[in-house]
């Protein structure tokens, strides 16, 4: 199935018959993880390249000082998130020291190969813009880098210029915009029908839904992979859920955590290409990464997560 030929009636139509079938259209296991298992992928439209569907994201848990004290847990966490079959990191110049660390992290540890690497630009102005692009570059030691995007829609208009001239000369492989609350969904949804982009990275997860309604259809009629940031709302679902017990549901999709079911809950939609919860701890990110693994809830078990969740 082409996903850039679709009309919105059919990619709302193809999304809402996949839910109810487990939510693998456009997907396959490729060979990675822990006992020669696979984590589900889905294919990026734009490249036709497989990527799979738990990420790691950087916000505040990589921006950390040089101490090998501060370090080594998150050395740890690349190497439990490479070892899980994980493959895309995301940072951003706004997220302090976590550019710089993820990057000499992945260099000292010869991960370069086996990470799709994104960041942001995030500044008002075209020529700030490509000094800030190239600094990032520099810091994840990562030319060309995987995938750019811009940043909360700022300066959308200029920095997308450039990125489409640095797509076309080989200096970035995708290009993407981003937002992470509901509010900035529109004008995510108007830049979509403006300009042809790789990526969309906005907020979803079982307590933040509002992209159901528009835009990942919408990303699915256009062909853009679409990255799921705050799949767990900032932490919020997963305070709320602290100490309840896991329904019996959960082993229906292979789930032995809360983490691990709202995970499940993003990655089952199949406009979503790859779900980015940022962590510093080992034992977390295993956890997380197992969410690409198993059963996928159908359409009535997407509707219990969602009602345990946020009871």
């Amino acid at each position: 199935m082409d996903f850039n030929r679709l009309s919105r009636r059919d990619a709302i139509r193809l999304i809402a018959a996949a839910l109810g079938t487990a939510g693998t259209v456009g997907a396959q296991a490729v060979p990675a993880g822990p006992g020669g298992n696979a984590m589900l992928s889905r294919r990026i439209p734009s490249s036709g390249e497989m990527l799979p569907v738990i990420g790691l994201g950087t916000w505040q848990t990589f921006d950390v000082g040089n101490g090998s004290a501060e370090r080594a847990p998150l050395e740890q966490v690349l190497a439990a998130f490479i070892e899980g079959g994980g493959k895309l990191i995301d940072s951003s110049p706004m997220y302090g020291r976590s550019e710089d660390v993820a990057g000499e992290l992945a260099e000292r540890m010869g991960l370069r190969n086996r990470l799709f690497i994104a960041t942001k630009v995030w500044t008002q102005g075209k020529e700030a813009g490509k000094r800030q692009m190239e600094d990032s570059m520099r810091k994840l030691k990562a030319d060309p880098i995987d995938l750019m995007q811009v940043h909360n829609l700022i300066d959308v208009e200029r920095h997308l210029e450039t990125l489409k001239e640095w797509k076309r000369t080989g200096r970035v492989r995708h290009i993407g915009v981003t937002h992470y609350t509901a509010s900035g969904q529109q004008e995510i949804a108007r830049v979509l029908e403006r300009h042809a982009v790789d990526f969309v990275q906005i907020n979803y997860s079982a307590g933040e839904r509002e992209a159901e309604q528009r835009l990942l259809p919408l990303a699915a009629e256009r062909g853009v992979a679409v990255i799921a940031n705050r799949p767990f709302a900032s932490g919020e679902l997963l305070r709320r859920l602290k100490g309840k017990p896991l329904p019996a549901w959960a082993a229906e999709i292979d789930c032995v955590s809360w983490a691990q079911a709202l995970l499940k809950y993003v990655v089952s939609n199949p406009a979503v290409h790859c779900a980015i919860p940022a962590t510093a701890n080992p034992v977390h990110v295993r956890d997380n990464v197992r969410a690409g693994y198993g059963r996928m809830p159908d359409a009535t078990l997407r509707k219990r997560i969602v009602a345990d969740a946020i009871a």
